[in-house]
């Protein structure tokens, strides 16, 4: 069964999510440095591969945590997160990305992002 989130629900959530989405911030600037490094010169105060592979590994992981919650991650650059609800009978995304400081934001599931509306 697909999981249908209440607002009141997935604001209860929000304190762990932004946690878990510091840390794919952080992992997904030291990548970069580290695969910008690796290509330049094949030296990183990172780490080498091995390192990489372990930051990829850690951001699978974190990405599960939402995944087993059927928490939807439309996208990690920047992070965008999606909890699937519904409101007065219409299917929609309770949608937060990156930077936000609270859940305030749904749009219709059929419009994506560029449909986004101020939750009430």
């Amino acid at each position: 069964m697909d999981r249908i989130w209440t607002a009141e629900e997935a604001r209860s959530l929000m304190p762990q999510v932004r946690r878990l989405v510091d840390e794919i911030i952080a992992i997904r600037a030291d990548l970069a440095e580290l695969g910008h490094d690796l290509r330049g010169g094949g030296r990183s105060p990172l780490g080498g591969l091995a390192e990489a592979k372990a930051m990829e590994a850690r951001v699978a992981e974190v990405l599960g945590w939402f995944d087993e919650r059927q928490i939807e991650i439309k996208g990690i650059a920047p992070v965008l997160v999606d909890f699937p609800a519904v409101l007065d009978g219409v299917s929609v995304r309770l949608c937060w990305i990156e930077g936000e400081t609270d859940l305030g934001w749904y749009h219709r599931t059929d419009l994506g992002f560029p449909g986004r509306r101020r939750l009430l």
